[in-house]
């Protein structure tokens, strides 16, 4: 299926400037766009996830709140607006 969209000038403008040639076409450059963008957030979630399980003080932290979520300790989030009046 093929369809039309509507870009405002300035859009149209700066993806000219994006296209790896003149007679690529909007479809191929949106296309890029939109695998680099998955490819950046993925790593990006990778990335900070690689942090967090590194850091011994952040893991042990996630191990007590689990523990402590299994004993039935802890605040349901209403509890919590309630006590912060928010």
């Amino acid at each position: 299926m093929v369809t039309t969209i509507q870009l405002d000038e300035k859009t149209k403008l700066a993806l000219d400037k994006l296209k790896a040639h003149h007679r690529e076409s909007y479809n191929e450059l949106l296309k890029k766009l939109i695998e680099s963008y998955r490819k950046n957030v993925d790593e990006g979630d990778l990335a900070e996830t690689l942090e967090i399980i590194s850091d011994p003080e952040a893991m042990r932290e996630i191990a007590e709140g689990i523990e402590a979520y299994n004993a039935g300790k802890g605040k349901t989030l209403y509890q919590l607006r309630k006590e912060l009046g928010v």
